[in-house]
Order: structure tokens, then sequence, then C-alpha cells
């Protein structure tokens, strides 16, 4: 029986933290802070299954993890700033490996690419009973020019709400797919 799991969470800097150093801790991948100057990098024993999905229109350079975060970090000016969001998810353990990637790609595009996020992902499969995604998400929309506003309707607590309904309709839908 799949144990479900669900959290999210804002990143911000009045609590100390840098999208930069979380996309690094959460990819197992070296990225260099261009605003501390500080490269931040965590061995993992296995290695994420990573991947960066963003709408369309964005520039190319939005799947360049380390300038992605950058440029996040740079949209933002205020010492109390939000620079991303996380949601974490638990993936079926009855699911392969492959539907497991495919459950979290069909999520995030339907639930936050399609809405103008772009969104990093992190599947973490070093406990065989504990596979688990870290979505990274921008708080700004994107133009083929980079990043503009800061979209204040993506921290709606209904959309919150929404987002963890659709997740369980995901995922009873790809276990039931699956058998």
């Amino acid at each position: 029986m799949t144990i479900y799991e669900f959290s999210a969470q804002v990143l911000s800097r009045s609590n100390g933290q840098s999208s930069v150093a979380s996309a690094a801790y959460r990819s197992g991948e070296r990225l260099l802070d261009e605003r501390t100057g500080q490269t931040t990098f965590y061995k993992r024993y296995l290695q994420p299954e990573t991947m960066i999905i963003s709408p369309s229109h964005a520039p190319e350079w939005v799947h360049d993890r380390n300038r992605l975060w950058n440029e996040a970090e740079k949209s933002e000016t205020r010492k109390n700033s939000q620079i991303a969001r996380e949601i974490k998810v638990s993936l079926p353990t009855e699911l392969s490996a492959e539907q497991q990637t495919d459950l979290i790609k069909d999520y995030v595009h339907t639930q936050f690419v399609y809405n103008g996020m772009i969104a990093d992902i992190a599947i973490h499969r070093e406990d065989p009973k504990n596979p688990h995604a870290h979505i990274l998400m921008t708080t700004r929309e994107i133009s083929k020019q980079g990043f503009t506003v800061k979209n204040r309707d993506w921290n709606d607590r209904a959309l919150l709400v929404r987002w963890r309904e659709q997740w369980t309709i995901h995922s009873n839908r790809a276990l039931k797919k699956g058998h």
C-alpha cells in the first residue's frame, strides 16, 4: 500500500535560504550561487533522476539548472524575497521507476508548467521503500526575455488544496493503469 505524502513550502531569503543551494541539494549537482559566491554540492549515494520542465515560450537557458536558479535569485531584490516554492511528494512503490517518472512529469506539466511555472524535479530513490520527488518551482512568470512579475495567485491556499487533490487523482490513476 502506498504511503501518501504531499508537503509544500516557500523558500525565503529571510529564512537564510537560497534557491541555488536548494537546487544543488535536491539534484546532487555542484552549483555556484553567483549572489553569494558559494559553491554548493551534496554528494549522494544514488544520483537523483532530474529534469527541468518549462512552458514552451521560456528561453532555452532555463534548462541549465545553475543559470535557472541564479537568474531566479537575480530577479529578487528584497532581503525577505520569496525565491522558490517546493512541493515534495511520495511516489507509489507499486509503480516501476519509469511509471513513477511518467506520473511526476504528467502531474508537474498539468498543474504547474501549464500555468506558467518552471519546475525543477529531482526524484530520490536511495531508499526503495521511500521513493519521492522534490519539485522546486519559480515564483515569477517567464517571458522569452526572462523572469517578469511575481505571480501572487500561486500563493493562494485554495490552489494548494487543488494541487494536493490533483496529486491524489494522478497517483490513483497511475496505480490503476499500472496494474
